[in-house]
């Protein structure tokens, strides 16, 4: 047998042991490719959403305790000028 035999067929035993291989990692991609990565968007997309509720809600909630602090602050001043009054 000569070199190029001996490489050929060498070559060709890799292709055979390689061929199941190739095979689940085409479908490893194809997996990822349809399946995983369209998942991944979708939850990256629902977390971007409710971040950004979250980040306006936390606004309002300061500048709800914000009016909560003036007018605790005005019933206060107003209870104290009743009590005079009274």
């Amino acid at each position: 047998m000569s070199d190029n035999e001996l490489l050929l067929a060498i070559s060709d035993m890799m292709d055979k042991k390689l061929k199941p291989v190739n095979e689940r990692l085409k479908k490893i991609e194809l997996t990822q490719e349809n399946d995983i990565l369209p998942r991944l968007q979708n939850i990256e997309s629902c977390y971007l959403s409710t971040y950004k509720r979250y980040q306006t809600g936390v606004e309002q909630i300061d500048a709800m305790q914000a009016d909560i602090d003036v007018i605790k602050n005005v019933l206060i001043e107003h209870s104290k000028k009743l009590q005079k009054i009274s």
